[in-house]
């Protein structure tokens, strides 16, 4: 679609329906690229991190800022279906990246983060069953996030946002 001009260049299938991509400031391309670091740095030699590449899901296919997938790049032939974690960075897409949540609950997604830059925290979302997360919570600057779904993972919150004004 997006070849024959019947869809806008940057755009992702949620739900069915073809959503826009909104362009990023700098908050948030910088906030993407240490949470990317960060996975690429500590998730094992068995996982694959991506960074803004499609999960094809049952009716969509987004492309979280960053994802792990169990296996290895070269184990794929298609997008993967799943992931262990999946990290949304939300500056201006608050609402939008909550609304999420169920989707990637509803395809076993483990574990999803929102790194929310206006409050300047990560939203954990956990277990998900019958189509929703059944733990969600906050974790705060001072504080340090430690993922479920991917072992060695670890987030300083504080560390995360040093240097980065809202």
């Amino acid at each position: 679609m997006i070849a024959t001009n019947l869809a806008p260049a940057r755009a992702e299938l949620i739900r069915g329906v073809i959503v826009e991509k909104m362009s990023k400031p700098i908050i948030h391309t910088k906030l993407s690229a240490r949470v990317f670091a960060l996975l690429q740095k500590l998730a094992g030699t068995q996982m694959w991190v991506r960074k803004e590449d499609p999960l094809t899901l049952t009716d969509s296919e987004p492309e979280p800022d960053a994802s792990v997938v169990a296996g290895k790049e070269e184990d794929f032939q298609n997008h993967p279906t799943t992931a262990l974690l999946v990290v949304e960075v939300s500056v201006s897409s608050l609402a939008e990246d909550r609304e999420m949540a169920d989707l990637y609950a509803e395809n076993q997604v483990v574990e999803y983060w929102i790194v929310n830059g206006q409050e300047r925290c990560i939203e954990c979302y956990r277990d998900p069953a019958a189509g929703h997360y059944q733990t969600q919570f906050r974790i705060t600057e001072g504080s340090l996030l430690e993922s479920s779904a991917v072992p060695g993972v670890s987030v300083d919150i504080a560390e995360l946002f040093a240097g980065i004004a809202v």
